[in-house]
């Protein structure tokens, strides 16, 4: 540590307090401008500006010297030094100016006696009203604070590439770093844990894709999609696709998955992973909204559809601390619009029997418990499933009832919140694409074994076998059916057109000959048909 570091640390923070763009992404664009600051700097940097996010409430009330004292981030960097991280004036002493000795001795000084609560949890009056009305007093400043601590580092084991204990196996030979800090997360049965925050980009693991970055909680809500082989699925706000590609090794590789976003750029992350994944039944998709047309010959294809909706991402604090001080009632209120209206969408997507799964990475029961309830007040063709049977499926014992309801303090995971629907109108009847094949089948079969008088009925099938071949013809251009399906449907479409042809083509040459014979047309005709 030295006087420009600390210097550069304010510097940094300063530049983030404006609150106007995601904390990650202006801390990436000032290392790449500082590319000369070192590994063990650069860590500085990071912790101790995502340090003050998480306490800022807190520090600016111990550097302020009366209630409208704005905040400075020189002192707020001090601040965290000597009261979050525990250092004494002594250590750092030679380091500081005369004026920054000043501001530590009166911020060490400083009672913190009798602080308003909503300052100990180091949120907004806001958000702390929510939490509370929505918890108690007691259990907010407990989840409050429980994101006062940097997350754990996560990893997804890939199972179309290894397995979790050869995954880990391998993190404890190479040293990577001690058997006590490599451990299996508890309820994600493909999930690995690590407290130390390590640089795993560079990973040959990692660069060929044997493992991903993933919190447990995301690996869970994978897991409660609980898709299967050969399913038809969509990640409806794929985003970057951490869960899709979960989803896919689910899959085994099998099926057809879908990845939807508004963001080409997100996506476009999503297809530098997909290359390490070794997935080939993934197909990613940007949509202008959640009303595109493309989605239209969509309709009821999926036996899943997740909604993984925009919200708040207030369950993510202890790794995106800034958002706490970002986010405003307003855009709540936004949100929750928004995200009834993807559901909504969404829903349109599933088959009768199918799954339709809303989560969100929020802690507050407006954009969660509101909007399945409001759901389903609107939707009584769907209905909801219990998260916790369905995860006793899955071999992963985590009851939270009927929703999946996740808290930092509880589970050690970031905050989520899922609910699972079912579709439940037309599961008795048959298959849609079914339907217009048979028609034709049986209808032209009809043609050849039957009197006369079927001439008329029989052609029906002419009219529809075009109708039913247009349909799948504009289906395959969207969702790229599979060849050998389409060889099958084909041959009962087709087959049968050919054998009436050959059924008219003899009845006109034995009329001929009858007629020549000078027989009885009524009873020539019936026995030509019958022969």
């Amino acid at each position: 540590m030295t006087p420009n570091l600390i210097r550069q640390a304010a510097v940094m923070l300063s530049n983030l307090l404006e609150f106007n763009s995601p904390a990650d992404a202006k801390l990436s664009e000032f290392f790449r401008n500082n590319r000369d600051l070192g590994t063990k700097e650069r860590a500085f940097v990071a912790e101790s500006v995502y340090g003050v996010l998480r306490r800022l409430r807190f520090l600016s009330a111990v550097t302020a010297n009366d209630d409208n004292d704005p905040d400075d981030a020189r002192k707020l960097v001090l601040a965290w030094m000597l009261r979050i991280q525990g250092m004494s004036i002594q250590k750092i002493e030679s380091m500081l100016t005369e004026q920054q000795i000043e501001w530590a001795h009166t911020i060490k000084a400083k009672s913190t006696e009798n602080l308003p609560l909503a300052v100990q949890a180091d949120v907004r009056d806001w958000l702390w009203e929510k939490l509370v009305a929505q918890y108690g007093e007691k259990e907010a400043l407990t989840i409050a604070r429980s994101m006062h601590d940097a997350a754990t580092l996560d990893l997804r084991v890939n199972t179309i590439k290894d397995t979790r204990d050869d995954v880990m196996a391998k993190f404890i030979a190479e040293n990577t770093s001690g058997e006590s800090n490599v451990t299996k997360t508890p309820y994600s049965p493909i999930g690995l844990r690590m407290p130390l925050r390590l640089n795993i980009s560079r990973h040959v693991m990692f660069t060929e894709g044997q493992i991903e970055v993933q919190d447990e909680g995301s690996q869970i809500l994978a897991h409660l999609v609980a898709p299967k082989r050969g399913m038809m699925v969509a990640d409806f706000c794929a985003g970057a696709g951490g869960k899709t590609l979960a989803m896919g090794a689910l899959m085994r590789n099998t099926g057809r998955l879908y990845a939807f976003d508004v963001s080409e750029k997100r996506l476009h992350s999503l297809g530098q992973r997909l290359k390490r994944s070794g997935l080939s039944n993934l197909n990613a998709q940007s949509i202008s909204s959640e009303t595109d047309p493309k989605l239209k010959r969509l309709n009821g294809k999926f036996d899943r559809v997740l909604v993984d909706a925009p919200c708040t991402g207030l369950g993510t604090l202890r790794r995106n601390p800034d958002l706490k001080w970002r986010q405003t009632p307003q855009d709540l209120a936004e949100l929750t619009v928004k995200q009834a209206n993807i559901l909504a969408r969404a829903s349109k997507l599933t088959k009768a029997g199918g799954r339709l799964i809303y989560s969100t990475c929020s802690l507050l029961r407006d954009e969660n418990e509101q909007i399945a309830e409001n759901f389903l007040a609107a939707h009584p063709d769907f209905k909801l499933l219990n998260a916790a049977e369905i995860l006793k499926q899955q071999q992963i014992n985590l009851d939270t009832g009927d929703y999946l309801k996740l808290l930092p303090h509880l589970h050690n995971t970031d905050g989520f919140f899922a609910a699972v629907f079912e579709k439940t109108d037309g599961s008795s009847k048959p298959a849609k694409a079914a339907v217009p094949v048979v028609a034709v089948e049986e209808a032209e079969q009809e043609t050849v074994t039957t009197e006369p008088k079927a001439k008329k009925a029989a052609a029906k099938p002419k009219a529809t076998k075009p109708k039913a071949v247009k349909e799948a013809a504009a289906e395959e251009s969207l969702v790229k059916e599979a060849v050998a399906e389409k060889a099958v449907i084909k041959e009962k479409t087709v087959k049968p057109k050919v054998v009436k042809e050959k059924a008219v083509k003899e009845k006109i040459v034995k009329e001929k000959v009858v007629k020549e014979k000078v027989v009885k047309p009524k009873a020539v005709k019936t026995k030509a048909v019958k022969e």
